[in-house]
Formats: C-alpha cells, sequence, structure tokens
C-alpha cells in the first residue's frame, strides 16, 4: 500500500486575498503537519481558459507562491512545486487520454458552468475539454490518497477515482497474477496468511468494510514483502488486479465564510478584495469605504447587522463580546458605522502582520523562491518518474 499523500494546487490568478486564505490556505497550513503534502501551481490549467494570453502566468506563478508561503506554506513540511516542471504529468494525462470515455469529460458538472460564466471566450477547444482528466493525471501522478476540495469539486475527485478504477482494470492484468498472489500470501506466514484469507472472504463475499481495512492494516504491518508481493496482495483483496494508480478520497473542506468588501463572494473580477500583503493604510481604508445597511443613513438611524456586509466580517474575525457590542451599538444607533469597522481593520492587520514579515525576506532576495520551487520540482518529480515507470511496464511501453 503507498502511504497517505495529499495533493492540490491553485491556478495562478497573481496576488492571493483573504478570501483565498480562509478557503484553502489556513486548510493547507493545517494539512501540512498532519500528512506528506504537495502543494502545485497550475500554469498548464491556466492555459485552459487564457491561452491566447500567457503574459501573465509567469509573474501571477511567483506572487502566488510568495503568498503560500507568507500565508504559512512550510517547504520543509510540504512540497511546492509548478505543474509543468513536472512534465511527467502531461505524460500520464496523454496515456490516460487514451482509455478515458468521451462522455465522462462531457459530463463533469463545471464543464457546461464555466462555458456560460466564460462566454466571451473561445472554450471550444480540447485543453478545455480534458482538463478535468489533467487534473486527475496531477494526482493520480503521485498515488495519493487525499484531495482538499470544496462540495462543488467533489465531483471532480469522484472521476479520479473511476479513471484510477478503469486504469487498474486494464492494466493491472499479470499473468499468473493469482498464483502469483497466493505464494505472495504465504510468505505472510501461517497465522497472518490464515486471517488475511478469511478477511478477504469476508470482504468480497459479505462486502464487509471493516474486513477490508483490517486486512490492509495486516499488509501493512508486514515487513517481509517485496514491493512488488505487497501490490499483488493490496490488488488480490479487492478482486484479481495489481493495483497501479491509488483511488484518492475527497478530502472536504470548509467553504470560505468570508465575502467581498461588498458582501459578494471576494473575487477580482469583483473588486472587492482585500490582499494578503495589503499594507496598512489600504486596508483601513477599504474596510472603513465598505456599504452598510442602507437603513442607516445618518448616524442616528438604527441599523440592522445581518443587512450589512461588515457584520459577515464579524461573524469571521470578532469574538462574542465585540459581537455584542456590535448588535446592540447598530440597533440602538449607539455606535456609528466606523466604530463598528475598527476591530474589523484591528483583527485583519493582526492576522496580517506575520504573512508581511514572512513575505518580505522573499521579497528582498527572490532567489530563495526560486531554489524553494526548485527544490520541490525535483521532489515532485521523484515521485511522479516512480509512477510513470509502473504505468509504462504495466502499458507494455518499457522496452527493457
Amino acid at each position: 500500500m503507498y502511504p497517505d499523500r495529499v495533493v492540490s494546487g491553485m491556478r495562478p490568478t497573481g496576488a492571493m486575498h483573504l478570501g483565498h486564505y480562509h478557503g484553502a490556505l489556513k486548510n493547507w497550513v493545517r494539512l501540512q503537519s498532519e500528512h506528506p503534502c504537495l502543494f502545485f501551481v497550475a500554469d498548464w490549467h491556466a492555459l485552459t481558459t487564457h491561452y491566447d494570453d500567457p503574459s501573465i502566468i509567469e509573474s501571477s506563478t511567483w506572487d502566488m507562491v510568495i503568498d503560500w508561503l507568507a500565508a504559512g506554506i512550510d517547504p520543509s513540511q510540504a512540497t511546492i512545486f509548478i505543474q509543468s516542471k513536472v512534465p511527467e504529468h502531461a505524460e500520464l494525462h496523454l496515456l490516460l487520454s487514451m482509455s478515458t470515455p468521451l462522455g465522462w469529460l462531457e459530463r463533469v458538472p463545471t464543464y457546461k458552468d464555466q462555458q456560460e460564466k466564460l462566454a466571451d471566450r473561445d472554450l471550444a477547444t480540447y485543453g478545455f475539454l480534458g482538463y478535468p482528466l489533467l487534473q486527475a493525471a496531477d494526482v493520480l501522478i503521485y498515488r495519493a490518497s487525499m484531495v482538499p476540495v470544496g462540495e462543488d469539486q467533489v465531483p471532480h475527485v469522484e472521476m479520479m477515482r473511476e479513471i484510477a478504477r478503469r486504469f487498474n482494470h486494464l492494466y493491472g492484468r499479470e499473468k499468473d497474477f493469482e498464483e502469483k498472489a497466493r505464494e505472495a500470501v504465504k510468505k505472510l506466514g501461517s497465522k497472518r496468511a490464515k486471517l488475511y484469507n478469511e478477511l478477504r472472504t469476508e470482504y468480497q463475499e459479505q462486502g464487509k468494510d471493516d474486513a477490508l481495512e483490517q486486512a490492509k492494516a495486516l499488509l501493512d504491518d508486514a515487513q517481509n514483502l517485496s514491493m512488488s508481493d505487497r501490490e499483488r496482495l493490496f490488488g488480490y483483496l479487492e478482486g484479481s488486479r495489481k493495483l497501479i494508480l491509488v483511488e484518492p478520497q475527497a478530502l472536504l473542506t470548509e467553504a470560505s465564510r468570508l465575502p467581498g468588501l461588498d458582501g459578494q463572494k471576494m473575487s477580482k473580477s469583483y473588486g472587492n478584495t482585500i490582499a494578503l500583503r495589503d499594507d496598512t493604510e489600504t486596508v483601513t481604508k477599504k474596510v472603513r469605504t465598505m456599504p452598510t445597511d442602507p437603513a442607516r443613513v445618518r448616524r442616528t438611524d438604527a441599523g440592522d447587522p445581518e443587512k450589512c456586509p461588515v457584520w459577515q466580517f464579524h461573524m469571521v474575525y470578532s469574538d462574542t463580546p465585540t459581537k455584542e457590542w456590535v448588535v446592540k451599538g447598530c440597533k440602538s444607533a449607539g455606535i456609528g458605522c466606523l466604530e463598528c469597522k475598527q476591530p474589523v481593520v484591528d483583527a485583519i492587520l493582526k492576522e496580517q502582520e506575520p504573512m508581511r514579515e514572512r513575505a518580505q525576506q522573499y521579497l528582498d532576495d527572490p532567489s530563495l523562491v526560486r531554489a524553494i520551487v526548485a527544490d520541490g520540482c525535483d521532489q515532485a518529480r521523484k515521485h511522479a518518474q516512480e509512477t510513470m515507470r509502473d504505468v509504462r511496464e504495466e502499458m507494455g511501453l518499457s522496452y527493457n
């Protein structure tokens, strides 16, 4: 069995904003201390919708990586790399495309949604149709067990699982597989072999998931198995195929509760963002000019926090006493809107302070960022090359 591994990527859109931080980056920072993590800049994915203007991709890539580091992604804990610097992604994408049914790509929910949202762009391209398959290659090439996603991305992970399952079914056929698997069972020793066979029977005949988990744990503890025998026995548990690609699980992440400055989703296209590295003056000005409850025309007018975008920021940043102070003061006109906004300004600046400090060393010496990414690309390629060696061999492309 392959070790647990988390893989996630982002398209290079330039400087990150607080919506990115609360929606994804904060979660990445937590995950890196719990599992081996690989985080990548999805620059090829940026080309699926912006193929006609790639000029901003390079600068956006470096801006985004600095923001990741500023947010707390630690290169000593996580691998940071650029997708196009690991060409094995493209090779696996190509090989998977040979066996992926066209209908699978056309039914991805975001396919038609994106075409409607980006109606001003010509997205009738092979690259745009195939981007979910490239996404699958991005994850499957690292045999990742977990992919952190929001609910809207769960169908993409399910498709990755189907692609891995189909690939294993087509190419995990090994001559005399069952005979070799039975020989491998004997290497477990009589007690463990007996338990393995009992658990395998329980899972295959009665569908007991706990039996499957127990059998997998038994194999994880078996120290005397070669990698080939280990793969055979994992495959033998669930059927009669070798496991070449791992089926990843969706690791559901909580959606960001932080809206934009106008109450809509925080997005650069709406011009309603606070960037991770905005300076004190900019943050203060942006929050102080936020729209409030339309009913509060004058300072003496009472308002309703539920109708005010600033309240959504209090929900994210303020403690209970502050929120109670806001509700009471707003509804009684006891506080003005600028007074209400000040705790939000203070909380955002406090959150940003360590980010700006971490970012500064990379802004002062960009070679540090280049070195981190170069090292990450090397590490990622080693994992990717290992997978591709197995994929080529099973597809008859190793030419030994």
